[in-house]
C-alpha cells in the first residue's frame, strides 16, 4: 500500500517533484565540478612543480651569491692573439661562469646528507659559458696619386713619404651564451635531470663519473642540429652527445648536462657545487629538515616545495588560488542552498495538501503513517536529484577538462635550482 500510494502521487505530482529533483541536482552538479575544478589545479601544480623543482626532490638547499666589493658584477674579458702573417683565421674562445648562487664545498653535501629526516642528498653545479668566435680582416693600403715614386718616402735618403689610406678591414664576432649543468651521475634518481624525459639515446652511466659525454636538451639540439653520436666542444673540450632530452615542463634546465667532475673542471670550480638536492625520508618532515639544516649548516638557503609554490606567478597560480580558496566554501554554500530550496518546495507542497492528508486520517490513517509517506515522497526527490546531479556533475568536469586552457608556472625569481634557461649556445 505504501509504495502503491508513493508511485501514484510522484506520477500525479510530477512537475514539482521535477523542480525539487532539478534544484538538488543542479547544486550537487555545481558542487561536482567546482571540487573537481579545484582537484584538478591542485594537481597541475603539483605536476609543473615538479618538473621545474626536480622529481623526487623535497628541498634545495643553495648560497645566495655574494654582491661584488666593487659594487658592480665581474664582467667577462676575452683575449685574441694577433696574426702577423695576414691570414684571416677564425678565433674563438670559451668563458665558463658560476651562475646564479655563490658555490659550495662538496663536503656540504655529505653534511646535508647526514641530517635527521634526509634520506639522500646531491650537489650540481650550474654554469653559464660565453662562446665569442669570429675573425680579423687585415685592411689594404692604397696610395694617392699623387704620393712620390720610389726613392721618395720615407728612406734615409729623405724625400716626402708616400700618400694613401687604408680601405677594409675590420673585426666580426659572434657572441653566443648557453646554460651547462653539471650534474651527479652516480644519483640517476635525484637532480636536475629527473625534470626530463630521454627521448633519444640514453642517460648517463654511473660510471661516467669524469667521462666526456653531455646529454643535450632537445630544443637546444635542434637549434644546433645536434644528435646522439655528435659532439659539442665547451672551452676547448670536446663532449660526445649520448643523449638528447626534452624537459617535461616545456622550461629547459640547461641547455647541456655534463658529468659533475667534467663541469667543475670548465668552471675552475673543484670540489665546489651550487645547488644540493635533497630528498626527505617522510614527506611529514620536510619542515623539521628544512630547520635542522638551516641551524645545522649556516649561510645556505633551504627551498623548499611549499615555498617554490609561493613564488610560482602566471596563470596557474591565479587559478588555483581562486580554485582552492574560493571552491570549498562556493560548495558548502551551494550544496546547503540546494537544500534549503528542496525543502521549502517540499514544505510548500504540502502545506497544499492539508485537506488530503485530513481525508487520510479520516479513512485510519495514523499520523506517522502520513508523515512516513511525505518523507518517502522527498527521498525518492533526493534519490532522483542525486543521480542527476551525479551525471551531470560528471559531465561538467568532463567537459571543464576538455576545453580548459593549457595551465603555465614559472618562478618569479629564478629557477630553484637549475641551471636557468639559457640562451643558444655555440659548441
Amino acid at each position: 500500500m505504501f509504495f502503491t500510494y508513493l508511485r501514484r502521487e510522484l506520477r500525479r505530482r510530477r512537475k514539482a517533484a521535477l523542480v525539487v529533483a532539478s534544484g538538488l541536482a543542479l547544486g550537487i552538479a555545481l558542487v561536482i565540478v567546482v571540487d573537481s575544478v579545484s582537484s584538478g589545479m591542485s594537481r597541475a601544480q603539483d605536476k609543473v612543480l615538479q618538473s621545474l623543482y626536480g622529481l623526487g626532490t623535497d628541498m634545495t638547499v643553495t648560497k645566495a651569491a655574494e654582491a661584488s666589493s666593487g659594487g658592480t658584477a665581474e664582467r667577462p674579458r676575452f683575449r685574441f692573439d694577433a696574426q702577423d702573417d695576414g691570414s684571416e683565421e677564425e678565433q674563438s674562445t670559451d668563458r665558463v661562469m658560476v651562475q646564479g648562487f655563490q658555490s659550495l664545498a662538496s663536503t656540504t653535501v655529505d653534511k646535508v646528507a647526514g641530517q635527521s629526516g634526509v634520506a639522500d642528498a646531491v650537489g650540481g653545479l650550474s654554469l653559464q659559458v660565453v662562446k665569442v668566435s669570429g675573425e680579423f680582416s687585415r685592411g689594404q693600403f692604397q696610395q694617392d696619386g699623387s704620393g712620390g715614386g720610389a726613392g721618395q718616402g720615407g728612406g734615409p735618403g729623405g724625400g716626402q713619404s708616400p700618400q694613401g689610406r687604408v680601405q677594409g678591414g675590420g673585426a666580426d664576432f659572434d657572441v653566443n651564451s648557453y646554460s651547462v649543468y653539471g650534474t651527479d651521475v652516480t644519483e640517476p634518481a635525484l637532480g636536475p635531470l629527473t625534470t626530463s624525459t630521454i627521448t633519444s639515446g640514453r642517460t648517463f652511466e654511473e660510471s661516467e663519473t669524469d667521462a666526456k659525454v653531455a646529454v643535450a636538451d632537445s630544443a637546444y639540439a635542434k637549434e644546433k642540429k645536434l644528435e646522439t653520436g655528435s659532439t659539442v666542444t665547451v672551452k676547448d673540450t670536446k663532449f660526445e652527445i649520448v643523449g638528447i632530452a626534452t624537459a617535461d615542463s616545456g622550461d629547459a634546465a640547461a641547455d647541456l648536462y655534463l658529468p659533475l667532475k667534467q663541469a667543475q673542471t670548465l668552471g675552475d670550480a673543484k670540489d665546489k657545487v651550487t645547488t644540493i638536492y635533497v630528498k626527505a625520508t617522510d614527506s611529514q618532515r620536510i619542515d623539521g629538515v628544512k630547520s635542522a639544516i638551516q641551524k645545522n649548516v649556516p649561510g645556505t638557503t633551504v627551498t623548499t616545495s611549499a615555498d617554490l609554490a609561493d613564488t610560482v606567478s602566471g596563470s596557474l597560480s591565479t587559478a588555483s588560488s581562486l580554485a582552492t580558496g574560493v571552491g570549498k566554501w562556493l560548495s558548502i554554500v551551494v550544496l546547503v542552498a540546494a537544500f534549503l530550496v528542496a525543502g521549502l518546495l517540499t514544505s510548500s507542497a504540502v502545506s497544499r495538501r492539508v485537506r488530503e492528508f485530513g481525508t487520510l486520517k479520516a479513512l485510519g490513517w495514523r499520523s506517522g503513517r502520513v508523515t512516513r509517506q511525505v518523507i518517502g515522497e522527498a527521498v525518492v526527490n533526493g534519490l532522483v536529484g542525486g543521480a542527476l546531479g551525479i551525471a551531470l556533475g560528471l559531465a561538467g568536469a568532463y567537459a571543464v577538462t576538455a576545453v580548459s586552457p593549457t595551465l603555465q608556472a614559472q618562478l618569479g625569481g629564478g629557477t630553484g635550482g637549475g641551471g636557468g634557461a639559457g640562451g643558444a649556445g655555440g659548441g
